[in-house]
């Protein structure tokens, strides 16, 4: 049974870094595309925003249902959505049709996570490694996240620059990269049907008496709470989506495909590197406080990244705040899946990732539309209202422990 679980642990890390290379990719050409065939900064947030609005709504149905029907079942529906967006966008112009392919599919305009696919990993690896073990891992899981990320944002600004250089417009890079993309879809189908059943929940047996809603019994109370937090600090990031960040850098400083990569590149290298010291901080401190404490300092620096007077000042003030602030991922993915049942833990990390989408949906388009007339608003409104989420994250939840943190305390 060991080597089953471990031999899940490495495919789900599989899974989690070859879809991050894809997103990482994305994040670099996505606005740059859409501007390319004709779209304006309105046009481009409208689409980013009913991609997170229904992100939301396919990652609803899918995780609160996963504990059911099957993660593994859910995952593979997940990978060919994403193929199917990726097709899509390598192969027309249209924009009702990529429209329709940015609601329904999976595409990421943000760089990071979306789709089912992160909320059912957590249950699934909450359910294969020991809780003293958990947080250690998820760190690890973030940070090759993070690694692929970068690569893969590094990798689109090469690919762009090679096929530039050799007199091909952009515009033909950037439908091999959505091919990729869909390549990558396909990849991701193909390991998450050789998982194992023992992702799969246990039993918690909360009793016939417990009515369930959205897959939730006992901690419904709790995961409501946390979710409503977690979309206003994802409604406050987005107005800085990684695919606008590398915008603004076009916008601000001229900055072409190949420089935004090297600079996203940056920034997901060291978020990656220092997501590594989240567990040994969360085991002197706690999961929550180690949220905050990482957290509220790198928004006050992502205010101040479009007050920096040249474009040297403002990538150095942008890879700073991404130096500390992906350190509450893993800590936040763990205190997540502990504080429910065993059968509620796809159904958590659904509820609140979508939350987190829902919060994230509204402002790309206001993001947009700030952008056409002060470019750096959207950085100081995200660290704004960021920093509300943390202040408000450390007074709700700061007493609510963990089942191990009770147990060392």
């Amino acid at each position: 049974m060991r080597m089953v679980a471990r031999r899940d642990v490495i495919l789900l890390a599989i899974t989690r870094v070859t879809r991050m290379f894809a997103y990482g990719a994305l994040s670099v050409i996505l606005a740059l595309h859409l501007a390319e065939i004709g779209f304006d900064e309105r046009a481009i947030g409208v689409l980013f925003t009913l991609t997170l609005a229904g992100d939301a709504l396919i990652s609803l149905v899918l995780t609160t249902i996963a504990d059911r029907v099957g993660r593994r079942r859910v995952l593979v529906a997940g990978a060919v959505l994403m193929l199917s967006a990726g097709v899509v966008f390598a192969s027309t112009t249209v924009w009702s049709l990529l429209l329709i392919a940015a609601i329904v599919g999976v595409i990421s305009p943000t760089g990071n996570e979306i789709g089912p696919f992160l909320s059912v990993e957590q249950a699934a690896l909450a359910e294969t490694v020991a809780p003293a073990e958990r947080t250690r891992i998820f760190a690890w899981y973030q940070a090759g996240a993070s690694f692929a990320g970068a690569a893969g944002a590094l990798a689109a600004g090469l690919v762009v620059r090679a096929f530039t250089r050799r007199g091909i417009d952009a515009l033909v890079a950037h439908r091999y990269l959505y091919v990729g993309y869909a390549a990558a879809g396909a990849a991701l189908a193909l390991a998450f049907s050789l998982l194992s059943r023992r992702i799969e929940p246990g039993t918690s047996a909360p009793g016939p008496a417990i009515a369930r809603r959205f897959g939730l019994h006992r901690s419904r109370g709790t995961v409501l709470r946390i979710s409503a937090l977690f979309a206003l600090d994802s409604f406050g990031g987005g107005f800085v989506l990684q695919s606008l960040i590398a915008y603004w850098f076009h916008l601000r400083f001229g900055a072409d495909e190949a420089s935004i990569g090297a600079i996203l590149f940056a920034c997901n290298l060291v978020a990656g590197l220092t997501s590594l010291g989240a567990a040994a901080l969360a085991r002197r401190i706690g999961l929550v406080r180690t949220m905050v404490v990482t957290h509220l300092p790198s928004n006050v620096l992502l205010c101040l990244v479009p007050l920096m007077p040249g474009y040297a000042l403002a990538v150095t003030v942008l890879i700073l705040r991404f130096s500390i602030s992906q350190m509450d991922v893993p800590t936040r993915q763990s205190y997540v899946v502990a504080v429910v049942d065993p059968d509620e833990r796809s159904a958590a990390a659904g509820i609140t990732t979508i939350a987190r989408s829902l919060g994230a949906a509204a402002s790309p388009a206001l993001s947009g539309m700030l952008m056409a007339v002060a470019p750096g608003a959207p950085f100081v409104i995200a660290g704004g209202l960021k920093i509300v989420y943390d202040l408000l994250l450390f007074r709700a939840f700061r007493e609510v422990r963990t089942p191990e943190e009770q147990s060392a305390s």
